[in-house]
């Protein structure tokens, strides 16, 4: 299979582009004025939702319910709620006890602009956001869907998911890095909510048994495709790009594929984990183009 050309490229970046600013727009609906009380919670929030992010996850919500029903209108608050859970988890990520990061995204983090405590509580007020705005979404006619989207959330955002990725990430931190090891928080840290996000979009379009299954094949190879290239980024990326200073994954002696493989080897394996993917929409049909085109892009992006 080959990479995406530049035709392909272009009409993707087009689509990402639109749905980011559909986001955007609606996030901004959605989430408490800067203005209201108390306001500094309110700014810390919004900086770090609007600094300028791919909008990865809620792309892959919406063209998830595009695939399944060919429209991604259903999905769109879904999509914005689980953008304010990945930005809480920047937040976090970026913190002194995390990895201590001055610049996301090419910005002063959260903690550098409103101190160490308000980031911490700007990350959990974005968390406990994304319930309510998937709670709202919630009608007499949608409960039991919504229920089942919630979990969905909730599972990839706790310690079965994001955290618990996390967690272990910390622990691996200056030890020999195995396969296994690196395989359970790329799974749990990055893929857990980029599953969440393909499976919550395609609940939301309706679909069935074997395009849910297909689908969510589908998202834990993009998933892995995504972590391994953001891991090669990191080693031969161009800071201004990728918005923050290459090399802080060996900085801080963090398991990658790259130090487990080589950057070669971890090429040949993003490729492999995007054909796996691509092939699993086999059963979508032609519906599933734009999260066809989605993976090829991974292999070629810069940031």
């Amino acid at each position: 299979m080959q990479n995406a050309t530049m035709e392909n490229i272009k009409t993707i970046k087009t689509y990402m582009s639109n749905i980011s600013a559909m986001t955007d727009a609606r996030l901004r609906e959605l989430l408490p004025s800067a203005q209201s009380y108390p306001e500094v919670i309110h700014e810390a929030m919004a900086y770090s939702v609007f600094a300028g992010g791919k909008r990865f996850r809620p792309v892959l919500c919406v063209a998830a319910c595009e695939a399944v029903c060919g429209s991604g209108a259903p999905a769109l608050d879904a999509a914005c709620a689980l953008e304010c859970i990945h930005t809480y988890s920047l937040i976090h990520d970026d913190l002194p006890g995390m990895d201590n990061d001055d610049y996301r995204r090419g910005k002063l983090t959260n903690h550098k602009v409103f101190g160490e405590g308000m980031a911490i509580l700007a990350g959990d007020a974005l968390l406990t956001y994304a319930f309510e705005i998937l709670a709202n979404m919630a009608t007499a006619e949608n409960s039991l869907q919504m229920i089942q989207i919630i979990q969905e959330a909730a599972k990839a955002s706790g310690e079965a998911g994001m955290i618990g990725g996390q967690v272990v990430d910390i622990l691996s931190e200056q030890k020999e890095p195995s396969l296994e090891l690196l395989q359970y928080i790329h799974s749990h840290k990055t893929g857990a909510l980029i599953a969440a996000s393909v499976r919550i979009g395609a609940i939301l379009g309706g679909a069935n048994e074997e395009q849910l299954e297909a689908l969510t094949i589908y998202a834990h190879q993009l998933g892995l495709a995504f972590q391994i290239t953001d891991d090669i980024l990191d080693v031969v990326g161009d800071a201004e790009k990728i918005g923050k200073p290459v090399g802080s994954d060996e900085k801080n002696q963090k398991a990658t594929y790259p130090l487990l493989f080589g950057l070669e080897q971890s090429k040949v394996m993003a490729k492999e984990a995007v054909d796996t993917a691509i092939h699993a929409l086999a059963p979508l049909g032609d519906g599933a183009d734009m999260l066809k085109q989605l993976a090829l892009y991974l292999l070629s992006r810069e940031n």
